[in-house]
């Protein structure tokens, strides 16, 4: 068992493949990896592994896209008005701005979740965003961002060694005691090619 190193393995996660020996170290597992225990079904595999079971997985998720996007197209709030302003009006002020600023469908998680608005009386947008401490497999989701508040005072109450939250700089401590030289601030460049990360 990769948990309690004591009793022989039972159980594997479909997750991060980390073997457990009974539900309690699943458990342990889970809370220090932050694993949801859900397999990925879009993770890399490469021509000389992929077998019919990575076929079949396959042709069964792109099922599952198919009827949630089905799902999502016939969902009320696709067709209704209001939606469909506030989304216009939205990337308009963020073409003016030099925005390119993208949505994805309805139906989408992260679509529901995203907050993001612009006040027209300040004429300022207010971002949702989603920091991600990889070191700590740690996540935190801000909304109600204003665009003019810098990275380094959205970052202060995290990874500041006096000004962060105890809790949060207890578990953020990798990024606490290190020199502000070595934090690296990086944002994932989308529209890539799969499995071009960058």
């Amino acid at each position: 068992c990769e948990t309690c190193s004591e009793e022989e393995a039972k159980y594997r996660c479909p997750r991060c493949m980390k073997y457990s020996c009974s539900l309690l170290c699943v458990k342990k597992h889970k809370m220090a990896l932050s694993c949801n225990g859900v397999r990925d079904k879009t993770a890399f595999v490469s021509v000389n592994e992929f077998t019919d079971l990575n076929l079949l997985s396959d042709y069964r998720f792109l099922e599952d896209v198919g009827r949630a996007a089905d799902a999502a197209a016939r969902h009320p709030t696709m067709h209704s008005p209001a939606t469909k302003k506030l989304l216009y009006c939205l990337r308009n002020k963020a073409r003016k701005c030099n925005i390119d600023l993208r949505t994805l469908p309805v139906g989408f998680t992260k679509r529901r979740e995203n907050t993001t608005t612009f006040n027209v009386m300040e004429k300022k947008f207010y971002w949702h965003l989603k920091l991600v401490f990889p070191h700590c497999h740690a996540e935190y989701t801000l909304k109600g961002v204003p665009d003019d508040k810098t990275l380094a005072d959205i970052l202060k109450p995290y990874i500041d060694p006096v000004e962060s939250d105890p809790v949060v700089c207890q578990r953020l401590k990798i990024y606490t005691t290190s020199p502000q030289s070595d934090v690296q601030i990086l944002m994932k460049i989308e529209n890539r090619r799969q499995n071009s990360v960058r």
